[in-house]
């Protein structure tokens, strides 16, 4: 074991990977999330765009309240929360791709470019 440094030195090691890994997996779970909600938002964007034959106010639920909206606001704020949804989506990758290289190199391992 003092090949390594003692055990204070690997177990610092090993909180330090643990560390990494569990950013990784946080925002890989975070992403998973969102698609999740970006999927049920295209959903309810087609439901609204195919159901022509109501013409008038649509029900929505905000939380634990239901709200009668026009359909055309009802649309837009679907898409503002889909661009919204999209760009944390980016953001989470970019910097995924920095999180998981931070990673490999705490594990001494060498990570080429690519998706994580």
């Amino acid at each position: 074991m003092e090949k390594y440094g003692g055990p204070e030195k690997v177990l610092a090691y090993l909180q330090e990977v643990e560390r990494k890994a569990e950013d990784v997996l946080g925002d890989r779970r975070q992403i998973v999330d969102l698609d999740i909600k970006r999927n049920q938002n295209r959903e309810a964007l087609r439901a609204l765009s195919t159901d022509s034959f109501q013409s008038g106010p649509v029900t929505v639920c905000f939380g634990d309240m239901f709200i009668n909206l026009p359909k055309d606001k009802t649309k837009e704020m679907i898409r503002r929360d889909q661009e919204k949804i999209d760009e944390e989506i980016l953001n989470l990758r970019s910097q995924l791709k920095v999180k998981v290289n931070q990673l490999y190199e705490v594990q001494g391992k060498y990570r080429a470019g690519g998706i994580p």
